[in-house]
């Protein structure tokens, strides 16, 4: 152990090192569900595009961005 593992840690050095953790924990945790769903909804996550040929929607494959209103789109989201 080295005196630097010895020294006093500040509150706020235990707040941002929790949150991190809590951080992790909950994108693992969207991450699982969100496959459970898509194995659930029997597709591949995200969604493949169509060989087809392409039709007047954007070049995302959709009019509206990316998001279906039938619930049938996919999650758009930075993570």
């Amino acid at each position: 152990m080295t005196s630097e593992n010895n020294r006093p840690r500040s509150l706020r050095e235990i707040e941002m090192e929790v949150l991190e953790e809590g951080r992790e924990w909950t994108r693992r945790r969207l991450e699982q569900r969100l496959q459970e769903e898509a194995n659930r909804q029997g597709g591949v996550f995200p969604p493949q595009r169509s060989k087809g040929p392409s039709s007047a929607k954007g070049a995302d494959g959709s009019a509206d961005g990316g998001w279906s209103g039938s619930g049938g789109g996919f999650l758009k989201c930075a993570l």
